[in-house]
Order: C-alpha cells, then sequence, then structure tokens
C-alpha cells in the first residue's frame, strides 16, 4: 500500500479521506488530554472534598490561560505556515515556525512569573474562597508557575507540526502527556503525597507529564524540519518579513482573543456560582469539564480541517475548500446531537464520577452531584451551537481572516453570552446561570454564520476581479 504525501492530503486524496487522516489523529489527541485534565477531577473527587473540586475549578482557569497563549503563536503562525505552503514559500514557513517558537517561550515565561507573584489576589478575584484559596495555590504554582513553559510551547509545536501535515506526531506528543498524567495521578495524589495533599499531589503528575510531553514533540519538531518548512533556529526566527508579522498576529490574536475571551466567560461562571455558594462552583466545575467531551471532538475535528482549507484557500482551490467546510460542518453536527441524547439520558451518573458520595462529608457531595445533573442537562444543549462557533471561528482564520475572527469573539463573549449570564442569574438563580451557556452560543452561532456567509461573498468577488484583470 502506497504511502500519502502530505502535498496528496491537501490537494488530491477524496475530502473525506483527507479529513480523516488529518482530524482523527488530534480528535484522538484533544480526547486524551481532556481525560487526563479529567483524571485530576476525578481522582480528586475519590476523596469527596468538594472544596478541593471547587479550588481545581478556579485554577483551571488559569490553565486555559496557557491555551490562549498557545493559539496566539500555534495557530497564528500554524495556519500562516498552511497558506505559505500553499503558495509555495518554504522559506518564509521556516522563520515563520521559528518566530512562532521563541514568541512561545518569551510568553510563557512572563506568564509564569506574573501568576508567581500574584496568585493569591488573582485566585481570590476568581472565586476562591478561605476554604478554598490553599489548595488553589498549591495546585496553581505547580501546573502555571512552572508549568506554563513546557505545557505552552508543546501546544505550539503541535500547532505548528498539524499544520505542516504532521497531525499523527502532533497528536502522539500531546496524548503521551495525557496517558502518562493517568498513570502518575494516583502515585502522586495517594501514596508519594501524604493525606490532605491530593490537589498538589495531582498539580505536579500534571506538571511531569507535560514536561515528559514536550520532549517528545521538540524531538518530533526537530526531526520533521529536516525535510518539511520548519525550524527552531533563533536566526530564522529573526529574519520573518513584515508580512509575515503582520499575517502571523492578524490571525493568532483574534485566536487568543477568542480563547482569553472563553476563559473570562468561565471566570464570570466561577464568581457568579461561588456568590451562590461552594458547592454550586464545584457542581460547575464538574459539568464544565464534562460538556469539553464534545467540544475536545469538535474542535480536534476543526484543527484537522484548519491546515486543509488554509492550503486550499491559498493554491486557489475553492471546491475543495468548500467541500471541506460542509464535511466537517455536517460530521461536527452530528456529533454534538449524539453528545445531547447522551448526556441527557447519563447526567447523574456521569456527574457522580466526578465525586465520591461514600467518602467524607458524603452529603455535600450528593448535594454537589446533584446540582452538576441539573446543570448539565441545561448546558450540554448548547453543543451544537458550540461546533458551529467554533467551526466558523476555524474556518476564517484558515482564510487568514483575522478582523472578523475578532469581531466574531468579541460579539460572541462579550454582546451575547457573558451579559446573558448576569441577567439570567440575577432573574432565575443558578439555573438562569446555566441556561446562559446555550442561549448565548445560539445566538453567536447565528452571527457566525452570518459573518462567514459575508465573509466567503467578499471573497469571491474579489477573487473574480481578480480573474477579469
Amino acid at each position: 500500500m502506497s504511502v500519502i504525501s502530505k502535498k496528496e492530503i491537501f490537494e488530491t486524496v477524496p475530502v473525506p479521506k483527507a479529513l480523516a487522516k488529518m482530524a482523527v489523529p488530534t480528535i484522538i489527541s484533544q480526547l486524551i488530554n481532556l481525560i487526563y485534565n479529567m483524571v485530576d477531577a476525578f481522582f480528586i473527587g475519590r476523596t469527596g472534598n468538594s472544596y478541593m473540586m471547587a479550588a481545581t475549578t478556579v485554577a483551571l482557569t488559569l490553565m486555559m490561560l496557557n491555551v490562549a497563549f498557545s493559539n496566539l503563536f500555534g495557530i497564528g503562525g500554524g495556519s500562516l505556515v498552511s497558506r505559505l505552503l500553499g503558495r509555495g514559500e518554504p522559506d518564509g514557513a521556516r522563520s515563520s515556525s521559528a518566530f512562532s517558537c521563541y514568541g512561545a517561550i518569551l510568553t510563557a515565561i512572563v506568564y509564569s512569573t506574573l501568576i508567581g507573584v500574584f496568585s493569591e489576589p488573582v485566585l481570590r478575584f476568581l472565586g476562591a474562597s478561605d476554604a478554598t484559596v490553599g489548595y488553589a495555590s498549591g495546585y496553581s504554582f505547580y501546573v502555571i508557575v512552572c508549568g506554563s513553559l513546557p505545557t505552552l510551547l508543546s501546544l505550539t509545536l503541535a500547532h505548528l507540526l498539524r499544520n505542516a501535515g504532521y497531525s499523527a506526531r502532533a497528536s502522539f506528543g500531546l496524548s503521551l502527556g495525557g496517558v502518562l498524567n493517568i498513570a502518575l495521578d494516583p502515585l502522586f495524589m495517594f501514596v508519594i503525597f501524604p493525606p490532605g495533599n491530593e490537589v498538589t499531589g495531582a498539580a505536579v503528575a500534571t506538571l511531569i507529564s507535560n514536561t515528559a510531553g514536550l520532549v517528545y514533540l521538540l524531538f518530533a519538531y526537530f526531526s520533521a524540519s529536516r525535510t518539511a518548512p520548519l525550524s527552531f533556529s533563533l536566526k530564522a526566527a529573526s529574519k520573518i518579513g513584515a508580512n509575515n508579522f503582520k499575517q502571523l498576529f492578524a490571525v493568532g490574536i483574534p485566536s487568543a482573543i477568542l480563547t482569553a475571551l472563553f476563559d473570562l466567560a468561565s471566570i464570570c461562571v466561577n464568581i457568579l456560582s461561588s456568590a451562590h455558594n461552594d458547592l454550586v462552583l464545584a457542581g460547575m466545575g464538574i459539568v464544565m469539564k464534562v460538556e469539553r467531551i464534545p467540544n475536545a471532538v469538535n474542535i480536534g475535528l476543526c484543527q484537522g480541517m484548519l491546515p486543509i482549507v488554509a492550503y486550499n484557500y491559498s493554491s486557489g482551490n475553492r471546491k475543495r475548500m468548500n467541500d471541506t467546510i460542509r464535511t466537517a460542518r455536517l460530521i461536527g453536527l452530528i456529533v454534538s446531537g449524539v453528545c445531547i441524547l447522551l448526556l441527557e439520558i447519563l447526567a447523574g451518573p456521569v456527574s457522580g464520577v466526578f465525586l465520591s458520595t461514600s467518602a467524607a462529608d458524603a452529603r455535600t457531595a450528593a448535594i454537589t452531584v446533584s446540582l452538576a445533573a441539573f446543570y448539565l442537562r441545561i448546558r450540554c444543549i448548547a453543543s451544537p451551537f458550540q461546533f458551529l462557533n467554533y467551526h466558523t471561528s476555524f474556518c476564517m482564520q484558515a482564510m487568514g481572516k483575522g478582523k472578523e475572527t475578532l469581531i466574531h469573539a468579541a460579539v460572541r463573549e462579550l454582546v451575547f453570552y457573558i451579559p446573558l449570564m448576569f441577567l439570567l442569574d440575577r432573574l432565575f438563580g443558578d439555573a438562569g446561570l446555566a441556561s446562559s451557556l446555550p442561549a448565548g452560543e445560539a445566538l453567536g452561532a447565528v452571527f457566525s454564520l452570518i459573518l462567514f456567509y459575508f465573509v466567503v461573498q467578499r471573497t469571491n468577488h474579489k477573487k473574480l476581479k481578480e480573474n477579469l484583470k
């Protein structure tokens, strides 16, 4: 059986097969990384301590900022690499990839330093109480202060590898960290660290796992750079042209802001939840982990779609680009529909997985699980709308439409979701807070489809004018 080249995947392989080749490893990687993020919550939940669960919920928002920063250089640089390959500019791709790597390193150092200095006031602002701030501080020290560099650089390298056609290597590197964390969590939480330090044990396991994943991704990146237009050279990074610099940030900044705004929304949820009580915060924290399952599949699908769309957009093959967009959209909507059905039926048992009701304070844990199941049945309805928002955003990023991506992100979170969150919480309490997600995402999805329609129309009009010259 002949090996399919990277060029064939982008240009000639049937769209469903090409999409599977690029997206399946990415989806698997997203799911494994989701599992290892959930593993911390799962094992912490074995203690039956709702306050530990609430603390990790608060710290998760700081972890999400690592994803935002990695999108700045990973998606910004990665989508640019795909477009430069489509235009036949390998030297530009090398300099852009190298610049992305060093940008990620510098950003990680600055972010981890700031959190190290201002950890407690930041965590208090995010919703940590006297009962949870100690746990949250310990977790943040290892995962953010010590762990931002391996986390942020790993995600950036994975994006660059994926956009150069090495989706399987990128996914394996991220998955390696996930699998290792699954193995290390119980060892550090229940064997190495004494009782009462389970949160710290989970954080140390995560730090070690992410570092191991980075080591593999560095090896994979240097190996791929022998034949692919990728580089880690500081000299190459300094040669990035002004136009490529501008294009990188034109996509990277909106992508980072999109994730940061999502993180801001999570912060608002935490603040509003903690205003009710720590159990509402813990229950909402469980739900925000569970609902990431369909999100992980759909984001993985969109990440696999992005390089194909970007390449064919730059090479001028609009038919293949549009076929890829339509195929990915159909698959994502089907996945979302199935997830809604399953979560509506299994909300109780799924929520119970994350917090033991037979350990420590069983009554408090049972209340938390009950609240989580209630919120989950409401919030899971947002899944198809969330996918449409992701799908449209990734399509615009692939086409280099940074301004439109930023407009979509701002309207989705700042005009719809976050204001609805405060309004519905005020009117209907915690049930209204849960309901704000499907309401906000539905409005955001409608706006994104309208915006994308005009982007495509304008792009087609521009291409027609160029052809007539």
